[in-house]
């Protein structure tokens, strides 16, 4: 008996599904009716929401840059279909109100400074996310992180705009199932466009958790942790929250009179520093009696922060 055929059928892994492989059948079996019922069951069987995308709209005053942004999404980033092209608000904001889009990829600089964040103001249902795509650097990198929003700087690198997507998808199910969670989100966007439209430095920052967005004083946040490549926030009211940004951006962000890091897995809130101990060891002691450890390479860029603070 010969093994004629290997019949193999496989769902797409780009779109998160697994291999399934049907190998070394009998060519006598291609007409058995339970085997094609079976076949047909298995392909059927296509995870429930493995194929939903997000609907995006790419705006932009440069047709380069919009159709290169494009053409990326559409290379490397299977979970986005691009739905629409803008290049002025109004246009924006008509595609926005008719087709509610689940994520905007937004050049801020279109074609003025504040343009990009008076289209978001002037869209009544907030139901979307929003990805910045802006040649800003320095301040501007800091404000966002600040407001936990997702942003590309030009030009654009596949594998920090793929990183933006991920994160887009595992936000937009938890802003699903809790709506209420925009209306923060958006807030923080009101609160970015006030820091960079004018300069101001805003002691309040949002951070991302499972369930949405909390905005907060800086003041609350006793200390940082590094968990992995996620950072645990502890606030004196004795509540902590896992944030997904590593503690070297909260190290960038973070006023840097308040906050010091003092060790690779560690920032302190200096206001609440009540005692430094170097013996067994080096720990700073903050209210409440939590001790933290205070690496030997970092004790005199510490001292020195102690002194001038």
């Amino acid at each position: 008996m010969k093994f004629k055929k290997t019949f193999i059928c496989c769902w797409d892994v780009l779109n998160g599904c697994d291999f399934l492989i049907i190998g070394n059948h009998l060519n006598s079996i291609r007409n058995n009716k339970n085997f094609n019922d079976n076949i047909n069951r298995i392909l059927d069987l296509k995870p429930k929401g493995i194929y939903m995308k997000l609907r995006a709209l790419i705006v932009d005053d440069e047709e380069f840059a919009r159709k290169n942004l494009t053409m990326m999404l559409e290379e490397y980033c299977p979970e986005i279909e691009v739905i629409g092209e803008a290049s002025r608000k109004d246009q924006a904001k008509a595609i926005i109100e008719s087709s509610d889009p689940d994520v905007v990829f937004l050049d801020i600089r279109m074609p003025s400074g504040a343009e990009g964040f008076e289209l978001l103001d002037e869209i009544e249902n907030k139901n979307f996310l929003v990805v910045f795509v802006t040649a800003f650097k320095d301040y501007a990198i800091r404000a966002f992180n600040a407001s936990a929003v997702y942003y590309v700087l030009k030009p654009i690198d596949i594998d920090e705009l793929k990183m933006a997507v991920e994160r887009l998808v595992e936000t937009q199910t938890s802003f699903k199932e809790e709506p209420e969670n925009y209306n923060t989100y958006f807030s923080s966007l009101k609160e970015l466009s006030n820091n960079l439209l004018h300069k101001t430095n805003s002691s309040r920052i949002a951070i991302s958790h499972t369930k949405g967005l909390k905005i907060v004083e800086d003041d609350t946040i006793t200390h940082l942790e590094a968990s992995g490549n996620c950072t645990t926030i502890y606030f004196n009211d004795g509540s902590r929250y896992l944030d997904t940004r590593t503690l070297k951006v909260y190290e960038n962000l973070l006023n840097p009179r308040k906050f010091c890091r003092v060790h690779k897995s560690h920032i302190i809130n200096l206001n609440i520093l009540q005692e430094y101990l170097n013996e067994d060891g080096h720990f700073a002691v903050l209210k409440g009696g939590i001790r933290v450890p205070v690496a030997r390479n970092r004790v005199t860029e510490f001292v020195r922060m102690l002194k001038e603070h």
